[in-house]
């Protein structure tokens, strides 16, 4: 039985000529195309790998920084029931080997910038059938030009399976080796349309990219804007300055982002700023990352007050929060209430439920958003499953008015002399210093206390700050306790693609010659 249009199909047949995908470059290379012409390159892709044998349940890797091609992918695996797994190109051979041979996929469509990365991981992926690339010539044997490869390939509608399409994310691996994140379908339809209600989207918002599409985030949104009928604006790689450039020129309306980006936007000189008109935003959605409170109150001198948005989710969960922009600053550090069709549900150390406002227990979500399985990992999956309620390890506490805090990831919590402490509220209090530009704190072997606080900080440019100015700070905002007891001066934090920070890597020089890992 043939699948009904899906909803790319349906929005090239509504609005043909109504421009759905802009890719403007720094150095004046601009390509557009309307949802027309997308819905034609995508349906190329796809006729182009059902004659390859790709079909409906087949892994697909797509990789590349954001572009066109990286977008059609997307949308034409689904039209074939095919399941595209995102690479992250910023990953080691070693690590892009691991996830292309964990997902079994059978095919990869990659930027040719990226073309040496899948030579050298050839051997140590024997499944991928064949290698195309877009963006540039082929180089390598067994390698597909694109645009050869899709030379004869039918614009029209492709034999549909969209009913068995999946998707796989893998997680950011900030805690051990990466998971395939499977969610099955395309949503939950009115939880979607819930969820785009309470945000207050439109037809003719203008979704631009901040951020690599691979990450869920930038990536699932940028799907609701092609839902709705949006145009999407693609920056192939963040630069701060020229985001502001697209903001101005297309007049965007929309975006996701993790905190850095923001930061070092909100970070540009006053004069240079002053040349962008920022006015069109009004949908900017916080996420990947916490972002400080420090952080909010930077983004709102320089943006709409109205248009800051917070939610709080995760590649296997969805969105789960929502803070709206009235509450940003009434509600500091909150992430919100429960999102529309979402209930979430706190569970202490001893297995029973929260119910007083106030007490921290993991954040435990019942809902219809959530995924389905990790790849290869039921024993991960079932770990973090309580029946129908899921988690990804988070603490978090509610206030009288059901609003929701997350203290941190309850591995990221420190235990020192007995004493609960979650890292995410010093690192909040330490961005207020004005000569922080990041912070990241662990907790670091302590004979006498077990684990005691370490902050690991960046500052600006041509900046002199001392551990002692520091640890100083700390004392006017936090109780003694929470203060770090020492402080180490770092160029920059290891990140995911998606923003996270990767604190296992910070910790093992100091838990390299331990015995436990606490």
């Amino acid at each position: 039985m043939a699948s009904d249009p899906d909803l790319l199909t349906l929005q090239a047949m509504a609005q043909p000529e109504k421009l759905a995908l802009i890719d403007d470059r720094p150095g004046g290379e601009c390509t557009s195309w309307t949802y027309r012409e997308l819905n034609g390159r995508v349906n190329r892709l796809a006729n182009a790998m059902i004659e390859l044998g790709v079909g409906a349940n087949d892994r697909v890797i797509w990789c590349g920084r954001n572009s066109p091609d990286v977008v059609a992918m997307t949308h034409a695996a689904r039209k074939i029931g095919a399941t595209a797994v995102p690479l992250n190109y910023r990953l080691t051979p070693e690590e892009a080997a691991y996830v292309v041979d964990n997902s079994d996929a059978v095919f990869v469509w990659a930027d040719a910038e990226f073309a040496d990365l899948f030579q050298t991981i050839r051997e140590r992926t024997p499944q991928v059938r064949e290698v195309a690339l877009f963006e540039g010539a082929a180089t390598g044997e067994g390698v597909l030009e694109g645009e050869a490869w899709l030379g004869a390939a039918s614009e029209g509608e492709p034999a549909s399976n969209a009913d068995a399409a999946q998707t796989m994310t893998y997680t950011s691996g900030t805690t051990g080796k990466p998971k395939g994140a499977v969610r099955k379908g395309l949503g939950n339809p009115d939880q979607v349309r819930a969820l785009v209600g309470a945000i207050g989207y439109r037809p003719d918002d203008v979704y631009i990219s901040t951020g690599p599409l691979y990450h869920s985030g930038p990536g699932g949104f940028m799907a609701i804007a092609f839902a709705l009928g949006q145009t999407v604006v693609l920056q192939r790689r963040f630069d701060a300055e020229d985001w502001l450039r697209l903001v101005e020129r297309y007049r965007a309306t929309s975006t996701f982002s993790a905190p850095t980006p923001i930061r070092m936007i909100c970070h540009l000189p006053e004069d240079l700023k002053a040349r962008y008109d920022r006015s069109s935003m009004r949908i900017m959605i916080a996420n990947a990352a916490p972002w400080s409170m420090a952080l909010k109150e930077a983004y709102l001198k320089d943006f709409p007050a109205e248009s800051l948005f917070e939610v709080y989710g995760s590649t296997e969960l969805g969105v789960n929060t929502i803070l709206r922009p009235e509450d940003q600053l009434r509600k500091p550090q909150s992430c919100g209430k429960a999102a529309p069709g979402v209930e979430l549900v706190l569970i202490d150390d001893d297995g029973a439920e929260v119910t007083k406002a106030g007490e921290p227990g993991e954040l435990f979500v019942r809902s219809a958003s959530v995924f389905d399985e990790y790849h290869k990992a039921r024993d991960k999956y079932e770990e973090d499953r309580r029946g129908d309620l899921h988690t990804v390890g988070d603490v978090a506490y509610f206030d009288e008015e059901g609003f929701y805090f997350i203290c941190d990831r309850k591995k990221d919590m420190i235990i020192s002399g007995g004493m609960n402490i979650y890292p995410a509220e010093i690192e909040a209090a330490l961005e207020r210093h004005e000569d922080v530009f990041d912070v990241a704190v662990l907790g670091i072997p302590s004979e006498e206390w077990g684990e005691s606080v370490h902050a690991v900080v960046v500052v600006g440019p041509d900046v002199a700050l001392s551990e002692q100015q520091v640890i100083a700070f700390a004392r006017e905002h936090l109780a003694g306790y929470k203060v770090p007891r020492s402080v180490s001066f770092s160029e920059e934090l290891p990140r995911t693609g998606s923003g996270k920070i990767l604190k296992r890597i910070l910790r093992e020089p100091f838990w390299a010659d331990q015995h436990s890992q606490v």
